[in-house]
């Protein structure tokens, strides 16, 4: 009986290990699951905070950024604003410069103009000896004439033969001698009967007209030396530029302050502001935050305490067990 007895007791007992060692295995699924779970939980929401905090800084940053900015664009718009004004009064005084310095040298151009038409028309002169053209025809003196006269030699004695005969599109050479010819006769021709008629009839007024007109080319080119030393004169002085050169210098001075500004702003808000900004987030989330991180300890400390109970409770079957098999031969 008491064999009987001690096998029912062991397994009573052995039963009531075996089913609460299942039920705290079970405890311990469900535990570790909501740990898990927890842990994430937290992880997203630290994670959410620094986002915030991110995107905060990002767009404070940003707007700081923006306003200086656009206080810098407004200031180089009106630099070049004011730039653009000098340039337009510098070069109207570069202007009035020319003007007043050249205008004896204009003034004789023009006087010896007068006395050239006036000659011409007194000796009953053609209009047309009194052009350029007939001068670099037959009276060519500078170099500007001399190449002037070759170019149209080429091309009237040349080019244009040459031209007509591609267009005709005869093979025959004796086509391109022919028209070569006859250029020569009429061109040539009435190059020199005209020259001569001419030269003849006037050629006292021509030679006067040439010398006057040698004195218009002499001034034009001390016209075009005073013009192009004017303008590479850096003295800007006697064009009256100070009021925007005092302007300029002020919005520089004003744009160098404002630069200036930004990046203090900037380094205030990269070693403080941005601080701020994270100590105010994390202020308005840190109960709820250390809340579930207290909750995760506490699930942690449960498990541990849950495992160590269940590794208690499997040695205590393992003992149970081992008195059974010792006390009923031919078990094991």
């Amino acid at each position: 009986m008491d064999v009987i007895a001690d096998y029912g007791t062991f397994l009573r007992e052995a039963k009531t290990a075996v089913l609460e060692l299942r039920d705290m295995q079970q405890q311990e699924q469900q535990l570790l699951k909501r740990l898990k779970q927890d842990q994430k939980q937290l992880e997203t929401d630290k994670k959410a905070v620094e986002d915030r905090i991110s995107q905060t800084t990002k767009k404070r940053l940003g707007e700081i950024t923006a306003s200086y900015d656009k206080e810098l664009g407004k200031g180089q718009d009106q630099l070049k604003k004011v730039r653009s004004k000098r340039e337009k009064a510098k070069n109207q005084g570069v202007k009035e410069r020319i003007i007043d310095e050249t205008s004896d040298l204009r003034d004789d151009n023009r006087r010896i103009r007068l006395q050239i038409k006036t000659i011409f028309q007194q000796n009953h002169v053609p209009g047309i000896c009194d052009t350029n053209l007939y001068y670099t025809l037959y009276f060519p003196r500078h170099f500007g004439e001399i190449l002037k006269l070759f170019a149209a030699i080429v091309l009237v004695f040349l080019l244009l033969p040459y031209g007509i005969y591609w267009v005709l599109k005869k093979p025959d050479v004796i086509y391109l001698v022919g028209i070569y010819f006859a250029f020569i006769l009429v061109f040539g021709g009435v190059y020199v009967l005209w020259g001569n008629k001419t030269r003849d009839r006037y050629g006292k007024v021509l030679k006067e007209g040439r010398l006057l007109r040698d004195e218009i080319h002499a001034n034009t080119r001390k016209i075009k030396v005073i013009t192009r030393n004017i303008r590479r004169d850096r003295n800007e002085t006697i064009y009256d530029l100070q009021k925007y050169d005092d302007e300029i210098a002020q919005i520089e001075q004003d744009l160098s302050q404002t630069v200036s500004k930004k990046k203090e702003a900037l380094n205030a808000f990269e070693t403080v502001t941005k601080n701020i900004i994270a100590d105010e987030i994390h202020a308005g989330t840190q109960e709820k935050i250390a809340q579930q991180a207290v909750k995760c300890r506490d699930e942690e400390r449960e498990l541990l305490e849950l495992q160590g109970a269940e590794k208690e409770k499997s040695l205590y079957y393992g003992s149970l067990r081992g008195i059974f098999v010792q006390r009923v031969p031919g078990t094991g």
